[in-house]
């Protein structure tokens, strides 16, 4: 890709990855280590294997396809057996835009991430549905939608309006004011597939926190001291175990329309090494610039699709209340 800028790279030797003339020079991140470094950018034809939902059938190509090439130290904190990374914000060159154009009436992509730990991958879809994961089961269909809302500050990234939070089905006092964006669109609730764990601005991770010991405790769960970074732990054994795991409080994240995104034991805990449970939210410090980020262990067995033509974000809850799970996509080819 050419393009006269002081961006652009020169180098007259022979052709490869660093030097390719008159090319425009990008700095690969990760953003879970946080790191950084320069590279080109690049094109190349992606592969990947079309659906009917059901199981893969054979691959279709996109020509033209922009990414860049980064050294390997730049994989360090990535899962066992990552190659890369794809960020699938609304970036001109994030694989949405790329794979849809920026104004295609069907730019839709679903995501489902496999439980921590599991031997077996989770699923993207780009495109619409179904989405069948075993035996059967059209997780499409178990969609509940909520808006997606446009922050001007920070307009690459996936925001949904948090209007209260409930626990056990009762609201609980929060600073409102913190779940609206102020004139630096700071402020309200995003979803990030880096973060692992819902960080939360202090006073609302405080209410959180509070309101879910004194719910457990009622259920006769034993407290006991908490493991970093959660705020929060119990004893594993005083806690039940059900279909969609430990038989704790639900959180209920209350959103636009009164659409409710309930997160049960399986998505709010987490299991720490000394055999206690903790609550599987983070004290994101005072003043965050986004006062609540759901984090990957919440997304967890739930489908989530970004619906960016319609500007609204469609969410099962867990799928384990259905006997299913994000790794059960039948992933044996029928071509």
């Amino acid at each position: 890709m050419e393009a006269e800028s002081i961006s652009c790279v020169y180098c007259y030797g022979p052709h490869a990855p660093g030097c390719n003339n008159n090319t425009c020079g990008v700095f690969p991140e990760n953003t879970v280590a946080g790191t950084t470094t320069g590279g080109d950018l690049s094109q190349d034809v992606l592969a990947a294997y079309y659906t009917d939902g059901k199981n893969p059938g054979p691959k279709v190509t996109a020509p033209g396809f922009a990414f860049s090439c980064a050294p390997s130290f730049l994989m360090q904190g990535l899962a066992k057996g990552a190659a890369g990374m794809a960020g699938l914000s609304r970036a001109r060159l994030a694989p949405p835009t790329q794979l849809f154009g920026a104004s295609a009436s069907n730019r839709k992509f679903a995501l489902c991430l496999p439980s921590t730990g599991s031997n077996t991958p989770g699923v993207l879809f780009f495109g619409n549905g179904p989405y069948f994961f075993l035996p059967g089961i059209d997780a499409s269909q178990r969609l509940s939608y909520t808006p997606l809302l446009n922050n001007p500050h920070y307009k690459n990234q996936y925001f949904i309006g948090v209007r209260a939070i409930q626990i056990d089905g009762n609201s609980i006092a929060i600073d409102s004011a913190r779940l609206k964006f102020d004139s630096e669109g700071n402020g309200g609730a995003k979803l990030s597939s880096v973060v692992p764990y819902t960080t939360v601005a202090t006073t609302i991770y405080t209410a959180i926190r509070d309101a879910f010991v004194n719910a457990a405790k009622a259920r006769n769960i034993t407290l006991v001291a908490s493991v970093k970074p959660f705020g929060a732990c119990f004893d594993a054994t005083t806690v039940l175990s059900t279909r969609v795991g430990p038989s704790v409080p639900t959180i209920g994240l209350v959103l636009q329309k009164n659409i409710i995104w309930n997160i049960f034991g399986a998505n709010s805990m987490v299991q720490v090494s000394n055999g206690a449970l903790c609550l599987g939210f983070v004290d994101g410090g005072a003043d965050p610039i986004t006062s609540i980020v759901i984090g990957t262990q919440q997304m967890q067995n739930n489908l989530i699709q970004f619906d960016l033509a319609a500007s609204r974000l469609g969410f099962s809850s867990t799928l384990l209340g259905s006997e299913t799970t994000c790794s059960n996509f039948n992933f044996t080819s029928t071509a």
